[in-house]
């Protein structure tokens, strides 16, 4: 008799252990919009060095974040990122940059070999987050250097964006703010890199000013010398 009441309490066990794994909703799977800025065209444009790029610590995390009414955060189990959300942001930045420069000479530190830039993008994200009622919000730090590593510029931003409340929603809140801020890195490297040409063309003008013009050669001047007999006949050396 025991051995048929034991079957039966495994089974309610079973049914109970199914009956669970049948209501705990699947996890999504989210990944931020690159838009869609232009491929560029040639394989020139200014060489751009995009990092360290450093992440808030609560960020790196499989999971999403949601920010609450009273500034609290939630974990949400069911949402998560599809890889890293640090790789994720790196490459919407390193895409839009490339399309607003018009330059494919981009790389992503620390791959660096035989890159030599001309200018670099060093960026600190403290904040990148939403809620089901509060709004996508981007802060972050970035600072602009020379090929040399002189800074030229130096920024500390923050960004907004509302969406309707839903886990998709937010993320594409979260991708225009990316692209908001690589606006804003691409106009800065764009402000350098028209600078150091005018640098290398004031120069290189500098330089021709400095030669003299063939028209300018100095020429031996013709001598004179006197003959007996009144006549003179011209020497030239």
């Amino acid at each position: 008799m025991r051995v048929p009441r034991l079957i039966r309490q495994l089974g309610l066990a079973g049914l109970l252990a199914m009956a669970g794994c049948a209501s705990t909703p699947p996890a999504q799977f989210y990944q931020l919009q690159q838009g869609s800025p232009a491929l560029p065209q040639t394989d020139k444009g200014v060489a751009v060095l995009l990092g360290p790029l450093k992440l808030a610590d609560y960020l790196q995390r499989e999971t999403l974040v949601q920010r609450q009414a009273d500034d609290s955060l939630v974990i949400t189990q069911q949402a998560r990122w599809a890889g890293s959300l640090q790789d994720d942001v790196a490459q919407v930045l390193l895409r839009q940059l490339a399309g607003r420069l018009d330059s494919s000479r981009l790389a992503l530190y620390p791959d660096r070999v035989g890159f030599k830039p001309e200018a670099q993008l060093l960026l600190s994200i403290g904040r990148l987050d939403s809620g089901p009622y509060q709004p996508a919000v981007l802060e972050a730090q970035w600072r602009l250097l020379d090929g040399s590593g002189k800074m030229h510029d130096s920024r500390v931003v923050r960004l907004e964006e509302q969406h309707n409340g839903e886990l998709t929603d937010q993320v594409r809140a979260q991708s225009v703010l990316l692209q908001k801020l690589a606006s804003e890195m691409s106009a800065a490297v764009t402000t350098l890199s028209k600078a150091r040409v005018a640098t290398e063309r004031d120069a290189q003008a500098e330089r021709k000013a400095g030669q003299p013009r063939r028209s300018e050669v100095p020429r031996i001047p013709a001598v004179n010398a006197p003959v007996p007999g009144g006549a003179a006949e011209v020497y030239r050396f």
